[in-house]
């Protein structure tokens, strides 16, 4: 049986390849001994698991809703809760769901359930639709039985990560927007409206000023090239997009991503927050501290963080403490390995690890709103310059030229 693996190597590197096993436990016991730290695993042939993002994109069957997939879990948990057995309670939702990818995937977990599988074995075997928290999660639940506190759980979880990228994504818009804005308002002025005065400023002997000479040689290069500059830039953007999908590429444009002025930090403190809270759900669900943490790596969607944290699992596994491994990442900020610290010695790690992930989204938000409240007066004064700087380059020659008459 072949896997396909992304594995953190001894020296720090984070790689993707196929290996051979008997099964999954065989592929972990093998990697072990070779010194890998292994953050995600799929058979040849599935999508990766990862964490609440893979929902979003799904696998041959289609897309499942993160919505839908809330609402079955805010439903069950209801059902659980008011005291009806698993079988029945995913039966009657059934009969009121939809027809879609998401009722037909779960008429084969109710069937699997049904023949006596466990429901989070049942759901772990859809890893390209479903994040790989929720089996393990489910897991837990059934293990202290505990279900509907865990589904609830989960859903608390995926509410507050889900909220957090919607406030980013919100928070990016309205520059993109103006940048946007500000991109096709440059290129109609230097394409159609400069070279309307071209003809009358060839007119004039004399010499035309410098900033003139600029801004017509840049508006006739436009001009003449504007198709081919688009297919480039959309060339650009196309090969861009191919190269992030292989692993050096991803690497390389998470590690950009995270060295960006203003939205680096930001995006690095979303992702320690997302990989804290995962951690934190998972804990307070009963699973041990290295399973936790593995499936906790995986949750993070930034591949420079996971593979600065990756390594570092070796030494929990080694029975060091767990703050000194994320210590030694690099990657976490010292508040963050002092509230660790904390929760590790008072023994509710859990608890404090959600605190973490809270006070990371406080800094996000802050982040943000100071972020908007710069981006804003500088592209109104980016826009202001290069739109005086077209002006003064078709309005000087014609000062020029009347003041050169009045004498």
């Amino acid at each position: 049986m072949q896997f396909i693996c992304r594995v953190g190597t001894p020296d720090g590197r984070v790689l993707e390849e196929v290996f051979s096993a008997s099964d999954e436990t065989a592929l972990r016991s093998d990697l072990g001994k070779r010194g890998y730290h292994l953050f995600e695993v799929k058979r040849r042939g599935m999508a990766p698991q990862l964490g609440v993002p893979t929902l979003l994109r799904g696998g041959r069957r289609g897309r499942i809703p993160v919505n839908e997939f809330m609402v079955f879990n805010q439903e069950l948990a209801a059902l659980l809760k008011a005291g009806l057995p698993l079988l029945q309670a995913l039966e009657l939702m059934l009969e009121r769901m939809k027809q879609g990818t998401f009722r037909s995937v779960l008429t084969e977990v109710r069937d699997k359930v049904k023949s006596g599988t466990d429901l989070s074995d049942a759901f772990a075997e859809y890893g390209d639709l479903f994040p790989r928290l929720y089996p393990s999660s489910l897991k837990a639940g059934e293990k202290s039985g505990e279900l509907e506190l865990v589904i609830r759980r989960f859903v608390r979880y995926m509410k507050l990560v889900l909220d957090a990228r919607r406030r980013v994504f919100s928070a990016l818009t309205y520059p993109a927007v103006l940048v946007c804005l500000s991109g096709v308002m440059i290129a109609v002025m230097t394409i159609y409206v400069v070279p309307r005065f071209m003809g009358f400023f060839s007119e004039l002997d004399a010499e035309l000023p410098l900033i003139t000479r600029i801004v017509l040689g840049v508006s006739t290069f436009m001009s003449a090239n504007w198709v081919f500059m688009l297919l480039a830039l959309v060339g650009g953007v196309f090969a861009l997009r191919s190269w992030g999908r292989t692993e050096p590429g991803r690497l390389a444009l998470d590690r950009l991503k995270l060295r960006a002025p203003f939205l680096g930090p930001v995006l690095h403190r979303f992702a320690l927050s997302e990989f804290s809270r995962s951690l934190a759900t998972l804990l307070s669900g009963g699973i041990p501290l290295v399973p936790s943490f593995e499936i906790g790596i995986a949750s993070v969607g930034n591949a420079y963080v996971r593979g600065k944290i990756g390594p570092t699992i070796q030494m929990v596994r080694e029975g060091k403490p767990f703050y000194a491994a994320l210590e030694t990442s690099g990657i976490f900020t010292d508040m963050s390995i002092d509230m660790v610290k904390v929760g590790e010695a008072t023994g509710s790690l859990d608890e404090m690890l959600n605190s973490v992930a809270d006070f990371l989204d406080e800094q996000i938000e802050t982040r943000m709103q100071r972020l908007l409240s710069l981006v804003e007066p500088m592209m109104l004064v980016f826009m202001g310059l290069i739109i005086a700087i077209l002006l003064i380059s078709i309005y000087l020659p014609m000062y020029s030229m009347l003041g050169s008459s009045k004498l």
